[in-house]
Formats: structure tokens, C-alpha cells, sequence
């Protein structure tokens, strides 16, 4: 990591973001996008939640940075997936392809049951606020926003390049209960070296474990899901 990098990580942490972030466009996404084809550890866990939530309804979801639309294969029929990204792959009917950290979060004035961000927010610099409420806009009645966000206070926190919207784990719940009811929220994995979950073993041990662990989770969970109604 480049001294100016580092800088930037520690004023992002003190909640500075504004004056330093630095927004990767389409050319960018189109060249990761591709890496998250195979859905990943997270994904599964948070196809689960969505497939509960549901409970068996007929809903509408919207997979906001949903990047190569992978969640939508781990879904089941009774769920109607349409995903928004910076850069869509395979264009098709139920995806849209926007920059919304640019443009406005919205899918030609539809509603949805569930609208999930998965490794959104912590990419959208100082305009996170403006987002929750966009996001808030697009919920039906009694809808539901699933949301992951890095926990930063890993032991051993890495911070990727792009990040742009680095800060306190408590910081970010907080400006989620200005937008939503945090109904729950626990990590997605635990793991000393701050990555997904990749052995058989921890994968199965792991996938079933919604939990808040005292002192641990603090120090190794990888990143968070919240729970918003």
C-alpha cells in the first residue's frame, strides 16, 4: 500500500471521505465483474436470507450492484430477481445498467418486496446517505433491505484500493437507523485473516451461523449483514 493510500485509509476511518475518495467507473467493473461470476461464500449465505425472508411469496427483488447478476441462479421461481450496476455483462429485461453513484437508484419506477446491496456501500464515497434514502424510496410496504457492509475493525483489516466509503462499523448502523429499522444484524463469517471462508469445512460450520459472538466477532468477522425493514 502507497504511503498516499494509507493516508487515505486513515482519514476514511476518521470519517473523512469526501475530500479523498475516488470513484472507479464502468471500464473498472467490467473487468472485476467477470470474478464474481461464481457465486461466493457470501452470496449462498445471503441467497438463504432472501429465499427465508421470502418465506414462499411471490416477491420482487432488486439486487442492487448485482454485478454479473450471479445471485439471481441461487434464487428460487417464486422470486423475481432485476439487478442495477455500473456494468452489466449480459444485458437482458431485468437488469439495468447505471451508475448510480451518479444517477439515482431506481428501475423505471418499480417497487420491490426485497432490495439487497451486497459490497455496495462501502464504494459510495459521501453520497451513502442520498443512497439509504433512494434505496428507502424503492421498498413496497412492509418491504425489506438486506445490506453487507466491511467490518473495518478487523484485526487485520485490509482495505481494497477502490474503497471509498471507509468508517466505523457502529458509524455505519447508525446512518442506516436514520432511513430503516435495523431488525437484525450479525457477520457473514468469521476469519482471522479477514477473507471469505474457503475450506469445505469452514464453509459448512460457517453457513448456518447467524450470530453475534461477544468479543469475538468484534476482531474476526469478516464483514456484516443488516437486516432492515
Amino acid at each position: 500500500m502507497t504511503k498516499s493510500a494509507r493516508t487515505k485509509d486513515v482519514a476514511a476511518l476518521s470519517g473523512d471521505t469526501s475530500k479523498n475518495a475516488q470513484f472507479y467507473k464502468r471500464d473498472f467493473w467490467m473487468a472485476e465483474g467477470p470474478k464474481f461470476a461464481e457465486p461466493h461464500f457470501r452470496m449462498r449465505k445471503a441467497a438463504g436470507l432472501v429465499t427465508r425472508i421470502a418465506a414462499g411469496r411471490e416477491c420482487d427483488l432488486l439486487d442492487v450492484g448485482c454485478g454479473p447478476a450471479a445471485l439471481m441462479s441461487l434464487l428460487p421461481g417464486s422470486m423475481h430477481y432485476y439487478g442495477i450496476d455500473i456494468a452489466i455483462q449480459q444485458p437482458a429485461s431485468n437488469l439495468v445498467e447505471s451508475d448510480f453513484v451518479d444517477n439515482r437508484i431506481e428501475f423505471g419506477g418499480k417497487q420491490f418486496d426485497i432490495v439487497i446491496a451486497q459490497g455496495v456501500f462501502e464504494y459510495l464515497g459521501d453520497t451513502q446517505a442520498r443512497k439509504l434514502a433512494e434505496i428507502r424510496a424503492l421498498l413496497r410496504a412492509g418491504g425489506t433491505f438486506v445490506v453487507t457492509y466491511t467490518n473495518f475493525g478487523h484485526r487485520n483489516r485490509h482495505i481494497y484500493s477502490a474503497y471509498s466509503n471507509v468508517k466505523p462499523l457502529a458509524e455505519f448502523r447508525e446512518s442506516l437507523t436514520k432511513y430503516f429499522h435495523v431488525d437484525r444484524s450479525f457477520p457473514a463469517s468469521h476469519n482471522w485473516q479477514h477473507g471469505q471462508p474457503n475450506g469445505k469445512v469452514m464453509k459448512t460450520i460457517q453457513m448456518p451461523i447467524n450470530v453475534n459472538v461477544p468479543f469475538v466477532s468484534p476482531l474476526l468477522a469478516v464483514e456484516y449483514f443488516f437486516v432492515c425493514s
